[in-house]
Order: structure tokens, then sequence, then C-alpha cells
């Protein structure tokens, strides 16, 4: 990831670049929000989570709870579940399944 700002605007924008079948799929799956008279490219809600997820910040997950909070029902939760299983094969990350779950039992 690299991430840019810009200094007229303040605007934080975070370039992904894809190494990992799961970056290239978040990229494919991107969703145009027009912004300021373009469409820009945004990561899906529940890629948002995974990435959020797997970086595992205190604000990191505040944000998540953000977007749990927005989404509601609309998340779709397999895949979030899905990826967090294939992410616990990396050494560190073994406890994702764990802390989707327990993200998921705590919306509302």
């Amino acid at each position: 990831m690299f991430p840019v700002r810009s200094e007229p605007s303040g605007i934080r924008v975070d370039f992904i670049f894809s190494n990992t079948e799961f970056e290239r799929q978040a990229i494919d799956r991107t969703v145009g929000v027009p912004l300021a008279g373009e469409t820009v490219p945004f990561a899906t809600p529940e890629d948002l989570v995974l990435l959020k997820l797997f970086a595992g910040r205190a604000r990191d997950i505040d944000d998540i709870q953000s977007v749990i909070d927005r989404q509601g029902e609309r998340l779709d939760w397999a895949y979030i579940e899905r990826w967090a299983r294939e992410f616990a094969e990396i050494p560190g990350r073994e406890d994702l399944p764990r802390r989707v779950a327990e993200l998921r039992d705590c919306r509302d």
C-alpha cells in the first residue's frame, strides 16, 4: 500500500498494488463512487473490513466497527469469514477467524 496526501485538499488516498490473490480480487471488486466530477474506485465494505482486520491496529478495529454499523446486514459475512480463514494460515494471523466471529456476534 502506498499512502498519498493531497496538500491542497488534505485528502489522503491509499493506493493498493496487487501482490496477492486477495489484493487482486479486492481491486477487481472495487466500486466506482462519484467524487468531484470523477468516478473513483473504492474498496468494498467487506474488503475494507479485511484490510483493516489484517492491519489490526486499535484505530483499524474502530474503523471496522464503523463499517459494520453503517452497512448492517448488507455485509457479506461469508466472504469475510472465508478470507479470514485463509489469512489465518499466515503466522501471527491465526486469530482472525475468531476476531471476525466476535465482530459479527457483537454487531447492533
